[in-house]
């Protein structure tokens, strides 16, 4: 198949285009797994993350315009800010849809534009527009405006104010108030830092495909189970499983602290806004599942909170108020925040209120647990980086570093990314995959926690759910599983249904239909593995090392106390000895020669 990329050099106005060659492709696959071949191919380790020389890559994978179902997605690749080490983050919705049909898989950006500026991408073309009238505008406003000029039949990636103040917990917004975000990593401040407000794409290009009778037949039989086998999901969104998080001791509470949180988590699930403020839902494009929330009361009328929202915004902060976490999430989408990372900071920043480490002349105002209009005030100041807000919009390590006096001990995060709404105490495979997650914690890394609590998947043997209280054989699952989900962030298809409805087979059936490759099973999980390592290395040019592959205090010593998890605590020495014996890598923890040579990357050896 034939992947046409754009490169753009802000600082001098250059725009070239090229065909990525067919072996890369394939070995690559697109994505996640281009996204970072490419950004090895244009950047080095010691590059600051807001300097200009870092690039910022955006790519499709395969399956983008296939009607292949959940396929509507795209991959950001650059340097994190926020952690200094390998930053993706991936988004549904439309942009990617939209980027394909102006012509190209993917873009890549560099430089320093010495004006704010957007990229337009029309029908193969491309050009460079004064975003001055754009700079200043929140990511609805943004969206809104170049639909304005430009049609509804285009896609939109933005930054919002928090983004161009360049806070190191921005991310990329699309699709207006349906605020489907490329959060975590704070690649919105990368896009900031390169005075690059928004990208607008559109066209009719469509791809080819090589055997498009089979595409369409498996896509058809596959719509239908994926609507069938998630109806869940359609019903109530992420937030359907806010309460069997609860009840398993998943969800997190007080800074990671509490371990149960009944009846006040029944206020703030997924059936609660069914039943009080959600008008309707919506999906990515192609995709049947359509868990977005649309929600509206008062002033507000948008996105409403997803799982991971509810859970950092929701009862990490015990505010249990519906209507306010639907608040600072809104506030968190117009100004380009992750709301991960958001409800991490309020909720660290509570907890320094009440061991009194920070006062309420520090902050402005008192910040105490459950009080969700406090809450909805420090999001704000976040988003403007204003006051104390300005210190938390640096994520919880950078400030904890900035405020002192052991603050550091209550920022729960890996790497400097801050976890996501899931406890490695609860699903104890989540400790290695965090430890060694490329990006720091993220549960999607790996998706192994998902056959601890109620899937199994064949093709990894695993034909039980797993006994998510024990440590052994945790370690080690991560490996097939990182390597897996590399794959699928490459060809961009949503993680969700996969275990519940598509095999290995399916992918390579998908993938022969869609590019004519004849893969084996053997190909793609190498190919897995290729992705996986190449993200490591570049850490390990970065400086990280094993010691790096680590947890919070919080999550390896204190128990929660109560709940579905209460006395459970992972063992990380433990599983990360039989992850690193799976993985062989050296007594550093860094991928051997042999092996990049193996896997065909030995020329990125250290």
């Amino acid at each position: 198949m034939k992947m046409q990329m754009v490169h753009i050099d802000l600082s001098t106005g250059t725009i070239d285009t090229f065909s990525v060659e067919e072996g890369v492709a394939r070995r690559f696959i697109g994505g996640s797994g281009l996204g970072t071949y490419f950004y090895f191919k244009y950047s080095r380790p010691e590059i600051d993350p807001l300097g200009a020389e870092n690039p910022l890559i955006f790519m499709n994978g395969p399956f983008q315009g296939t009607g292949i179902p959940t396929s509507g997605r795209h991959q950001i690749v650059s340097k994190s800010p926020l952690t200094g080490a390998h930053g993706e983050s991936d988004a549904g919705g439309t942009f990617g849809f939209h980027l394909l049909r102006g012509g190209f898989y993917g873009l890549i950006v560099e430089g320093k534009a010495e004006k704010p500026v957007y990229i337009v991408i029309r029908n193969g073309e491309v050009s460079l527009r004064d975003a001055s009238l754009l700079w200043g505008k929140d990511s609805f406003e943004t969206e809104q405006m170049l639909k304005e000029e430009f049609g509804g039949a285009c896609g939109v990636s933005c930054i919002g104010p928090a983004g161009e103040k360049m806070a190191l917990i921005a991310g990329i917004m699309h699709d207006g108030p349906h605020a489907r975000a490329a959060g975590r990593c704070g690649l919105g401040a990368v896009m900031g830092s390169k005075n690059l407000k928004a990208i607008v794409a559109g066209g009719t290009f469509r791809p080819g495909l090589f055997d498009e009778e089979k595409v369409r037949a498996l896509s058809k039989e596959k719509h239908l189970l994926f609507s069938q086998k998630l109806a869940g999901m359609t019903r109530f969104g992420t937030a359907g499983g806010v309460s069997l998080a609860e009840e398993y001791g998943d969800l997190p509470i007080k800074n990671w602290q509490q371990g149960s949180w009944k009846p006040e988590v029944l206020s703030i699930t997924g059936e609660a806004m069914a039943d009080t403020i959600l008008t309707e839902n919506y999906g990515c494009v192609a995709c049947p599942i359509r868990c977005g929330r649309e929600v509206a009361f008062d002033n507000i009328a948008g996105a409403g909170p997803e799982y991971e929202t509810i859970g950092m915004l929701g009862s990490n902060c015990l505010v249990n108020d519906l209507k306010d976490i639907a608040r600072a999430a809104d506030i968190c989408n117009r100004y380009g925040l992750d709301t991960i990372s958001t409800g991490a900071a309020v909720a660290f920043a509570m907890e320094l209120f009440e061991r009194g480490i920070v006062t309420e002349k520090e902050i402005g105002f008192p910040l105490n647990w459950g009080d969700g209009k406090a809450m909805i005030r420090i999001v704000e100041a976040m988003g403007k980086r204003e006051g104390f807000g300005a210190i938390l919009s640096l994520g919880t390590r950078k400030a904890a570093e900035i405020i002192g006096h052991g603050a550091e001990r209550y920022a729960i995060h890996v790497k400097g990314l801050d976890l996501p709404a899931h406890d490695p105490r609860c699903y104890k495979s989540l400790a290695a995959g965090y430890a060694t997650s490329s990006r720091g914690a993220c549960h999607l890394s790996g998706y192994t926690y998902a056959c601890e609590r109620n899937a199994t998947y064949k093709d990894f043997g695993i034909t039980e759910v797993l006994d998510r209280a024990i440590d052994d054989g945790k370690g080690e699952l991560n490996v097939p599983f990182q390597n897996f989900m590399g794959v699928l962030d490459s060809l961009k298809i949503c993680k969700f249904p996969i275990l519940a409805c598509v095999s290995i087979d399916d992918l390579l059936t998908w993938i022969h239909g869609v590019t004519g490759w004849e893969m084996t099973r053997e190909e793609l999980e190498e190919t897995g593995k290729r992705i996986f390592t190449l993200k490591r290395l570049f850490n390990s040019r970065c400086g990280f090392t094993k010691d790096d592959d680590t947890l919070p205090e919080r999550i390896l010593h204190e128990p929660r106390g109560t709940g579905g998890a209460a006395d459970t605590l992972p063992d990380l020495q433990k599983q990360l000895e039989c992850y690193y014996a799976a993985r062989g890598w050296d007594e550093k923890g860094i991928p051997t020669y042999e092996q990049l040579k193996k896997l065909g990357i030995e020329e990125f050896a250290l």
